[in-house]
């Protein structure tokens, strides 16, 4: 972990681009978390297993839900579930942690909202004995069991590559000066960060000159009334802005509403996770548009699964696993591997 945290600095650093943090917009205020739910039925003597997701209302954690779910059945353990409505609510999180040892949990499952502030929690959650898995994002802690996610630096750099891919299919030439503008759901989260180092990584050393990062990097708190403003102010505000990247779903749901609202066939689209708007603007034949496709399914999954492992005295030596990616665009709608992620989504 500590190599993506370092990578995703130092290319921030060295390209000198402002990130959302600068924005003094204020995070929109938000319900808070609400009481764990079983997930299945619960059975006397089974183990008790916590999931706290990032946001409960996206569809990218549903699909997370749904992995917590099936695993009841399918490990048989009892799953409860809750998270956040927003991805920087930690402080939700860090209530969320305190109840699910107080309830007994033997394990949790967490995808933290904030991967510095929810570290001195992860800490003490830790030292009570109980098994902590990180899913989808790692946090500033080596006080964990093990971590299912993506290789953000990796994807990130994936997304770069299929947006200058898809610029050149759009015509594009090197000679051309064009803009690409970025939005994130969350500044504090270490997954968004790896992501953009990525992108600016690849973008830094694969795209010709003239291509340029917008440095007005957009947040919007993972609210996604507020995605489709910030996708409103990139698009209005840069006439010659011909590509935009969000770097998680709310983000992508953003731009994928307002390029269509604005009927901008010319802008490509790359973004993360599979939503209703990213499938309808990636099957049409008049707009561009890309995603790059997690497995968070597995995420879950896996993970509930390797918890009741550590707990009946399994030892992993790999703290950190790969759950893996593919890049979805109309060209690669009937590829297998894209079929199978789907069927979950």
């Amino acid at each position: 972990m500590k190599r993506f945290i370092s990578a995703a600095l130092c290319a921030l650093m060295i390209l000198g681009l402002t990130s959302c943090e600068q924005q003094t917009d204020e995070a929109p205020q938000v319900e808070p978390a609400p009481p764990f739910s079983v997930l299945d039925d619960v059975i006397e003597g089974r183990r008790d297993i916590y999931v706290i997701v990032k946001n409960l209302e996206s569809s990218y954690w549903q699909v997370i839900i749904e992995g917590a779910r099936d695993s009841s059945d399918k490990y048989g353990c009892n799953v409860y579930c809750s998270g956040s409505y927003s991805e920087t609510d930690w402080e939700s999180q860090s209530r969320l942690l305190d109840e699910a040892v107080a309830a007994g949990a033997d394990a949790i499952i967490l995808a933290p909202d904030d991967s510095v502030k929810l570290s001195d929690k992860i800490d003490e959650v830790y030292a009570t004995g109980t098994k902590v898995v990180l899913i989808d994002t790692a946090a500033n802690t080596e006080n964990y069991d093990i971590c299912f996610m993506t290789d953000n630096l990796m994807a990130g750099q994936q997304a770069a590559a299929e947006m200058i891919r898809q610029l050149y299919a759009k015509g594009h030439d090197d000679s051309e000066k064009l803009k690409v503008g970025i939005q994130v759901g969350s500044p504090s989260s270490q997954t968004i960060s790896e992501r953009i180092a990525g992108f600016l990584q690849y973008w830094k050393n694969n795209a010709p000159p003239n291509w340029e990062v917008i440095h007005d990097i957009k947040c919007n708190y993972g609210d996604l009334d507020k995605a489709s403003e910030c996708a409103t102010e990139l698009l209005e505000g840069y006439p010659d802005i011909c590509g935009v990247f969000g770097t998680n779903n709310g983000s992508a749901v953003g731009f994928a509403k307002e390029v269509r609202a604005a009927g901008r066939t010319d802008v490509v689209v790359v973004g993360f996770d599979y939503s209703p708007e990213m499938a309808e603007l990636i099957s049409s034949e008049k707009y561009t548009a890309s995603t790059v496709l997690q497995r968070q399914y597995d995420m879950t999954n896996r993970g509930i699964g390797t918890a009741l492992e550590l707990l009946d005295g399994a030892d992993i030596e790999n703290k950190f696993i790969d759950t893996g990616i593919v890049v979805v665009s109309r060209e690669t709608l009937d590829d297998p591997d894209v079929k199978e992620i789907l069927s979950h989504n």
